[in-house]
Parts: C-alpha cells; structure tokens; sequence
C-alpha cells in the first residue's frame, strides 16, 4: 500500500474506541457522512446497511458521565473527506 492510499469504509464504524467497531486506520483521515443527504459533524456511530447513524445527546449522560447516544434513522452514506 502506499503512503496515500486510505483504507475502505467498513459498513459499521464507531469513534469509540473500546468499541468493537472502532477501526483505528480509518481515523487516520477525516470521515465525512450523509443522513438522508444532508452533512453531519456529530456522529459517534454509523451502519450504512441497517440505515442509522449515533449522535450524542446534548444533554443527558450515562453513569460514567459519557453522552447518551441518539439513534436517527435514514439512508447513510460514508466517505472520505
């Protein structure tokens, strides 16, 4: 591979990385995604084939003071910025 070259977009990515979805070289460049068209800069966790993407709440928190995580559903679409 060459210094260039950016790893493909799994079907399911999360930022977090205790995650079992957390890809580590994806985050290596910037990751852009579509809900239903429009740009998003919040998400924490995508699935392109199930159609849904994860934001965090502005206000709630779990027990360990992380954001409560949002489910909105639509057609995702995942690329590299």
């Amino acid at each position: 591979m060459s210094d260039n070259a950016k790893p493909e977009l799994p079907d399911h990515l999360s930022g977090n990385p205790r995650s079992p979805h957390h890809v580590a070289e994806c985050f290596e460049h910037q990751i852009g995604i579509r809900l239903n068209g429009k740009e998003r800069t919040d998400v924490e966790e995508y699935c392109i084939s199930e159609g849904w993407v994860k934001i965090p709440s502005p206000k709630a928190k779990d027990r360990w003071g992380q954001p409560m995580l949002i489910k909105l559903k639509g057609t995702v679409d995942a690329f590299y910025v």
